[in-house]
Order: C-alpha cells, then sequence, then structure tokens
C-alpha cells in the first residue's frame, strides 16, 4: 500500500503553500481573503482567512481561491519541478487534490518532505521558511512536530492521511501514514495512530 498513488487531499496543502507563495497568490502568509459568507458546513473555515490560519484549519475553500489565482498551467510545471506525484491535475483546478487525477504514495510523500526538510526545492528560502512555521503542530523542548492531515471524502472509499516529520538535535524522521475511513468517526485515529508508532520506535515519549 506504501507504494500505491491516492489523492493527497489536504497534505496537498504543503506544496501548494509554496507554490501560492512563489506566484505571488498572496504576498504574505498574513494577507487575508475574505470569506464569501457560505456556511461550508466547518465553523473554523466560515471566517476571513490567511495562509497562516487556513493552513492549520485546512480550510479548503481558501485554497481553493488560491488555485484560480494559480492556474492550471503554473500547476502541471510546479508539479513536475517538484516532482511531486504522478504530476497531473485534471479538468478542474479547484479539486484536482480531492478528487482529480493527482495521485501520491506514501513513499512519494517522504521523498517530498525529504528535499521540503533540505530546503533542496527551486524555491525561495523565506517561501520555505514560511511553510515550515505553518507545519509546526507540537513543539517540545526536546522535539518539534512537523506535519498535515489529509481527508479524500469524495470517493467510494475515502481515505485519510498524516504526513510530516520529527526533528530533535541529532536526527529527523519522516512519517506518511494513509488509512481507509469507511466511517467519518475514524477520521480522528489518523493522528494517534502515528504518534503510537513513533512512541514505539523511542522516536518521541
Amino acid at each position: 500500500r506504501a507504494l500505491q498513488g491516492l489523492l493527497p487531499a489536504s497534505t496537498f496543502k504543503i506544496p501548494n503553500t509554496l507554490i501560492a507563495l512563489e506566484e505571488g497568490a498572496v504576498p504574505h502568509e498574513r494577507d487575508i481573503i475574505k470569506w464569501d459568507g457560505r456556511d461550508r458546513g466547518w465553523a473554523p473555515w466560515n471566517r476571513d482567512h490567511s495562509l497562516e490560519t487556513a493552513f492549520p484549519a485546512s480550510c479548503v475553500w481558501f485554497y481553493q481561491a488560491l488555485a484560480r489565482r494559480v492556474g492550471q498551467a503554473a500547476y502541471l510545471s510546479h508539479l513536475g519541478r517538484l516532482d511531486y506525484g504522478n504530476g497531473r491535475t485534471g479538468p478542474d483546478v479547484e479539486t484536482f487534490w480531492l478528487e482529480g487525477d493527482l495521485k501520491i504514495s506514501a513513499f512519494g510523500q517522504i521523498r517530498f518532505l525529504k528535499t521540503l526538510y533540505h530546503e533542496d526545492l527551486p524555491y525561495k528560502k523565506d517561501h520555505i521558511g514560511v511553510l515550515k512555521r505553518l507545519m509546526v503542530v507540537e513543539e517540545t523542548p526536546v522535539y518539534t512536530i512537523r506535519a498535515k492531515t489529509g481527508w479524500a471524502t469524495r470517493l467510494k472509499t475515502p481515505h485519510g492521511w498524516y504526513v510530516g516529520y520529527v526533528e530533535n538535535r541529532e536526527a529527523v524522521w519522516f512519517f506518511a501514514m494513509n488509512m481507509d475511513i469507511e466511517q467519518k468517526e475514524k477520521a480522528r485515529f489518523r493522528k494517534p495512530i502515528t504518534m503510537d508508532a513513533l512512541r514505539q520506535k523511542g522516536i518521541i515519549q
């Protein structure tokens, strides 16, 4: 399964943030896009957002607004430069990572995360720095975890992701887990399963 290409869903917000900054879709992480007033069924999305707030909230409408600004041709170019998954989008620039043609495997996620960690990407260092700050989900005196969830819901068999890396003063460990989510209640297990695996490996306490 780790070799199987799957829709990245909101884990695509990791490269998408870099792409949006490089393309000038937003000038910086605090630039606001106004909420259109439509209730998306999830309270944290129903407000104005910037990259700084939309990334941790996994706000779909915000990144769809960015996608319209970036455009299809630019995405195809960036996906090739990043060597991200199969490099495909599909006909709809607003949904290709949610229900379109873009696919990436767990091993593909790891390869991309390694290039991000080492900053071996054809992007401005400032933009990479912004992304790394947005990805922080846990910071202790011992380690820092940078990660992103994903949940492809518009499929016959939905699936979820938790991808990222753990860094301490001595080493870094990369992770990418995915699981089928036949019932939405199972989505909450994405992070705990990953954290349990990291504890069993002695990577975190």
